[in-house]
This record gives C-alpha cells, sequence and structure tokens, in this order.
C-alpha cells in the first residue's frame, strides 16, 4: 500500500442524491491526487459526510467521534451541518486542496445514567433529552456542581452543547449560542409550576465545567426515557443522570469565519 497516498473517507447515505453526489464528488477528489474510500479507513484525513444533519450526527456515532475532521455536503432539508451545497463540489475540493480552510472544534456532551445496578455513558454531540415514556410528565430534581436548582415537573428537560442549541434546543424555545462558547443549556419542555414543583419557565446556561445532575422522584425512576441525539434508550430503576461536557471533542473544517452567521441567516430567517 502506498503510504503517500491521501486518503478520505466518503460517508453518504443511500438517496439517489446523494449517491448522484457522491459519484461526482468522488471523480473531482480523485482529479486533485486524492484516494476515496468507502470502508471508513482510520488513517484519512478527512471524513466528507453526504446527506443532512441526521447522517452526519450518524457517521460521527458511528465512527466513535474520531479526531478526524468532517466536513458535510447537504442532500437533506435544514443541514446545518452540512454547509456545502452538491454545486459548490469543484470549488469545495480547489479550496481544501489549496488548505483554505480553518478546523473548528464541536464541543461534545457526556452523559452517565445510574441505576440501582449499574451506571452507563453516553456521548452526545447535538442534545440529551431526559423526558417521559409515553408523553407521561415527568418529576425531577435537579442540581448544579451539587447545588439545589428547582424541583421539575413537565415533559422534560433538553440538555444541549453550543452545537445542538440550533436543533431541538431553539425549536423548543431556548437560546442560540455560538460553538465556540464551552457551556451547556437546560431547556424545560412544557414546564408546569405548584406548590409541589417550581419548574423554570426558560432555559438556563450554564459554565462547561459544571456539573448538572438530575435525579427522578422515586415514583418515577422507571417511567424516564433518555434520548441522546434522538436516539432513544431505557433503563430501569434510574437514580441519577450526571451530564458535563466531554473531554473528547469532535472537529469540523470551516471555509469562512462568517459562515455560521450566513448558515444561521439561511437556514432560520
Amino acid at each position: 500500500m502506498n503510504n503517500n497516498k491521501r486518503l478520505i473517507n466518503i460517508i453518504s447515505n443511500r438517496n439517489y442524491e446523494s449517491r448522484k453526489t457522491k459519484l461526482r464528488l468522488m471523480e473531482e477528489l480523485e482529479k486533485y491526487g486524492f484516494t476515496c474510500t468507502e470502508d471508513y479507513n482510520k488513517n484519512a484525513e478527512l471524513n466528507i459526510c453526504i446527506g443532512g444533519d441526521g447522517a452526519f450526527l450518524r457517521s460521527i456515532h458511528r465512527n466513535k467521534f474520531p479526531s478526524i475532521p468532517f466536513v458535510g455536503i447537504n442532500t437533506g432539508h435544514l443541514g446545518f451541518f452540512q454547509e456545502i451545497a452538491p454545486d459548490n463540489i469543484d470549488d469545495f475540493v480547489k479550496r481544501y486542496s489549496n488548505k483554505e480552510y480553518d478546523i473548528e472544534e464541536i464541543f461534545l456532551l457526556n452523559a452517565e445514567v445510574c441505576t440501582k445496578k449499574k451506571c452507563f455513558t453516553l456521548t452526545a454531540i447535538n442534545e440529551f433529552v431526559i423526558k417521559g415514556i409515553k408523553s407521561k410528565v415527568v418529576h425531577l430534581t435537579m442540581y448544579i456542581d451539587g447545588n439545589h436548582l428547582q424541583k421539575f415537573s413537565g415533559d422534560g428537560i433538553i440538555i444541549s452543547t453550543p452545537a445542538g442549541s440550533t436543533a431541538y434546543n431553539f425549536s423548543s424555545g431556548g437560546s442560540i449560542v455560538y460553538p465556540s462558547i464551552k457551556c451547556l443549556q437546560i431547556t424545560p419542555l412544557s414546564p408546569i409550576s405548584s406548590k409541589a414543583f417550581r419548574s423554570l419557565p426558560t432555559s438556563t446556561i450554564v459554565p462547561g465545567d459544571l456539573s448538572i445532575s438530575v435525579k427522578p422522584e422515586f415514583r418515577y425512576e422507571n417511567s424516564i426515557l433518555v434520548v441522546n441525539d434522538g436516539m432513544e434508550f431505557r433503563y430501569d430503576d434510574i437514580i441519577d443522570i450526571t451530564l458535563k461536557m466531554s473531554n473528547k471533542k469532535v472537529f469540523k473544517l470551516n471555509f469562512s469565519k462568517n459562515s455560521y452567521w450566513e448558515n444561521l441567516k439561511n437556514k432560520f430567517l
């Protein structure tokens, strides 16, 4: 095997537009001397994900949050992560070949879900959601670095990263947070205020070096559904969920210092 090959992983979903875009992309990359592989290679210098935001998130999870940078070509709907349009492939390959880009860090979120018997660790790119199964109301006690914050009652809560602030968090009334700000955001889902439970009605932003602890009321320890970047998990006898920023990061190519604001405007306004 030629060790001088510049390998690029091509990760694509299977819809028609993605498959067509993949063939065109591979042809263009090979013109510039790159070698493309559809079998994930840990020695590659770049991951190119073709599809929508869901495909982008799945590709990072499936490949265990690699240090190889990602860039996305949008053949989906919103495509907030997928900044390159299929029509701009030629320009993208040229600029990449000329190293006309920066590498942006994406902060990750770790959730340790502890039951009466065992603890499980999950990692999220966008958000971690704690809610009731079958749309039940949940009752949760929350602490920030051991300090009691609230007794929450409602549909659930979202804990999002800066990258995830424009996803489920934003559609649920949370704030948009610039990606380089190291913090976590807690956003309530249909909060209820009563004499027993005093739930914050708006999102709360906390520094990234603090931990968030969520304890279900004992009667509801088997009624909790946890959702990690859209993937659902069920655990019996949950006693505590601790959330904090991960030591891991993933990396994404950025071709313009203004791309975030341009993307925000184009996708949401």
